[in-house]
């Protein structure tokens, strides 16, 4: 069996301005990148305005587990196939983060005969959007600490200092540091942390924005520190907006590429949905819906993460309404969550699949609470049998959810077909009457403990006594209707990752919160989920290679 890099690299690519073609984008529309990767031009994202919006589709998942899910894949996949059956389609996707292609997850070019290309490309430095992004964060981080050295007419506290320095990398021993160290002139010695870019409010900012004017908006709102007298000093008191926004001039820009059979595909901005917002960009979505009658997007995660955040934060923000949303599982990962050890899935056991299926169950039950119709896929292994898909499908459709079976990781467009199908079937037949699941002017702590127990299921939420004080200090500060973000563990629909299925009887506990005033929402920090990772015992970085020839190897 080939393996995704090996089947992306086999790939017959056209020239990125033939596949560009398919969406009316003429070739001075592209800024280039080499012969395979662009970048809409301001001038063309301007030229769209008024056109109608195609449709707009969102792929989600159940919790992640060992045995794999699927997600990205099946939304390169429905794209694909739905260019099969001549609708005119594009894929709108987030960018890769190198911490977990050298770290344990891989890459997030989808899969198999469902990937978007050039698959190393983009799974490494692409068009350099993240480095921008990484560059503008400590830019900002820079100038702070230079101010407090320079005489500190601002008034900063050092010991509040809320701005972190960001690194694309799984690197734990940042998580916590100490700078200024050395001479008088080396700085003010003061603790200071690392995140990993994606979880950058720079990063929640390219992907909110709608174009530079709102992006230095957004820089500007930026808090970084609080001064002695508890009032906060943003970006602009700084004066870093002009600088950071020069260096993302050119990174707000979406990039196109590719499918694996030249699928158009909008690929821009990676923020994690377990510890950031998790959606590809604003901009890139907009441009789809004007280039295209079906746009297949996904979010990150499962989705009472990835999902939950596109549609209380994206869709809230960018008055975008889905009109159908695809739920992916697999037959695995249900008898995972059933008890049934990594090794032993395989085998079919009934039992094992009924008692994991819950957490597919609460998924259906968290969507449909949003009012958009549902349609659910299992993603085939060969392993599956006919009793477990069967009783996977009638459990779907007594709860009122179309259901499809999906092979695009093996065949590609012809393995979404049937999906597809299914799809479009239910965007014809189905109306959606999107709403989000609180008002902007519920409480911040009423917000948390309404996503906590509406989607989590949870009781209800503990609070740090830190926490509470920083959400009536955020109120105070006028941030109170804003949606918030949650910060928590992807593996469970608790915030306790060995609590697989449908967790009952368990508290959420909220230990941090703080405001991205210029991305528009407040985070919670929920269980023990960290803004940086750390590499696993045995990295994906020790098997990567490149031979002689620049061929890269042993990336997934």
């Amino acid at each position: 069996m080939k393996t995704d890099i090996q089947i992306a690299q086999e790939a017959k690519m056209k020239p990125i301005w033939e596949v560009a073609e398919k969406l009316d984008i003429k070739m001075d529309d592209l800024e280039l990148y080499g012969r395979y990767k662009a970048k809409l031009s301001d001038d063309f994202l301007k030229s769209l305005e008024g056109r109608p919006d195609g449709k707009l589709v969102l792929v989600t998942a159940i919790n992640p587990t060992p045995a794999g899910e699927g997600k990205t894949t099946t939304t390169v996949g429905i794209g694909e196939a739905l260019g099969k059956l001549g609708k005119k389609a594009v894929i709108a996707l987030r960018e890769p983060s190198l911490g977990p292609c050298f770290g344990i997850k891989g890459g997030a070019a989808g899969g198999g005969y469902a990937q978007v290309v050039p698959m190393e490309d983009l799974n490494l430095h692409f068009t350099g959007d993240f480095h921008a992004i990484t560059s503008a964060n400590n830019l900002l981080a820079a100038m702070l600490d230079n101010h407090i050295m320079q005489g500190n007419a601002l008034g900063i506290d050092p010991k509040q200092v809320v701005w972190k320095r960001c690194l694309d990398m799984n690197d734990r021993a940042l998580r916590n540091i100490v700078i200024g160290l050395g001479k008088k002139s080396d700085g003010v010695v003061r603790e200071d942390h690392f995140i990993i870019t994606v979880a950058s409010e720079i990063m929640a900012i390219l992907c909110l924005a709608d174009d530079i004017a709102d992006l230095k908006k957004r820089l500007s709102r930026i808090i970084v520190a609080y001064r002695y007298d508890g009032t906060p000093v943003t970006a602009a008191d700084l004066k870093a907006v002009g600088s950071m926004a020069a260096l993302l001039k050119d990174a707000i820009r979406p990039n196109l590429i590719q499918t694996i059979e030249n699928t158009p595909a909008l690929v821009h901005g990676g923020p994690f949905a377990n510890i950031a917002h998790g959606c590809n960009s604003v901009r890139a979505t907009k441009a789809a819906l004007k280039l295209a009658d079906y746009v297949i997007t996904e979010a990150g995660f499962g989705a009472d993460l990835g999902a939950e955040k596109f549609l209380d934060i994206k869709c809230r923000m960018a008055g975008l309404k889905p009109d159908a949303i695809v739920l992916v599982a697999t037959v695995r990962a249900l008898k995972y969550n059933g008890g049934v050890p990594k090794t032993e899935l395989g085998a079919e056991n009934l039992e094992a699949l009924k008692a994991g299926i819950v957490n597919l169950e609460k998924h259906i039950e968290n969507l449909k609470q949003y009012d958009v119709p549902v349609v659910v896929t299992l993603n085939r292994f060969t392993e599956d049998t006919d009793a477990e898909l069967g009783y996977v499908e009638k459990f779907c459709r007594d709860r009122g959810c179309d259901f499809a079976l999906s092979e695009v990781w093996g065949k590609g467009g012809d393995g979404g077909i049937e999906l597809a199908e299914h799809l479009l079937n239910t965007l014809e037949t189905k109306k959606s009457n999107f709403h989000t699941l609180y008002p902007d002017e519920m409480p911040l702590k009423e917000k948390i403990e309404t996503v906590a127990k509406k989607i989590y299921g949870a009781d209800g939420v503990s609070f740090d006594p830190a926490a509470l004080t920083t959400l009536d200090k955020l109120t105070e500060l006028g941030f109170g209707n804003m949606p918030v973000c949650m910060a928590k563990t992807q593996y469970s629909l608790s915030d306790d990752p060995k609590k697989l299925g449908r967790p009952t009887d368990f508290t959420v506990n909220v230990r941090e919160v703080y405001v991205s005033a210029g991305a528009g929402f407040v985070v919670a920090i929920t269980g023990t989920i960290m803004t940086m990772p750390g590499l696993p015992k045995s990295p994906a970085a020790e098997r990567i290679d490149v031979n002689e020839e620049g061929m890269i190897d042993g990336l997934f």
